[in-house]
């Protein structure tokens, strides 16, 4: 009897477990993270024209890329060099790419107003495509998130405002100059970048 009610017990626990795990990883968890994440940008950002601290800005920029996964955008923005190169080079190439982006995040806080409306979740497998359109002004922006299920949550790899991807985007330009000058001249014009944000 006491073993039955272990193995009831044992049972119980892993469906709760995989029903807990399906919640997080089905459309409407991908939905109500982005949703929550939303509603804090607005709420701090206040009504239009508002003027912010330093302190709410850092908040802002924490809040804005606090679900993005850098690591994979700098693999995607670099393309075959990130495993040619070393992992010392890899560490600064990451926190040089994060500290471009995070910055350029802050440049159009307006944006962040925009009425939000999910056209289409698509998931396969760990990662997912998330179609959204935002609307500011009577203006409709299609913003698209590449994401992807790691350790237990969901995390941007890429991002698109009308079909332009940023780490894609970045790739193209970051190519052009390893071919032309090499990577060391691309760390060098990052290292400039970074120190201005």
């Amino acid at each position: 009897m006491r073993r039955f009610i272990s193995l009831f017990v044992w049972f119980f626990l892993v469906i709760s477990l995989q029903t807990s795990v399906f919640a997080q990883t089905d459309s409407d968890g991908i939905k109500s993270l982005l949703e929550e994440r939303d509603e804090e940008i607005k709420n701090i950002l206040g009504p239009e024209g508002s003027e912010y601290t330093e302190e709410q800005r850092e908040t802002l920029k924490t809040i804005i890329n606090g679900i993005i996964d850098f690591e994979a955008m700098s693999k995607t923005a670099l393309d075959d060099t990130y495993d040619e190169i070393s992992e010392e080079s890899r560490k600064e190439f990451v926190d040089l790419f994060s500290t471009i982006i995070r910055d350029n995040s802050l440049t159009k806080l307006d944006i962040y107003r925009a009425e939000v409306s999910y056209n289409e979740i698509e998931i396969d497998g760990e990662k997912a495509l998330v179609q959204t359109m935002a609307e500011l002004d009577e203006v409709r922006t299609p913003v698209d998130y590449k994401m992807e299920w790691k350790e237990g949550e969901w995390v941007i790899t890429d991002m698109s405002i009308d079909d332009v991807y940023t780490a894609e985007s970045y790739k193209r330009q970051f190519q052009r100059i390893i071919a032309r000058r090499g990577f060391d001249a691309l760390m060098d014009s990052l290292r400039k970048r970074a120190a201005r944000a």
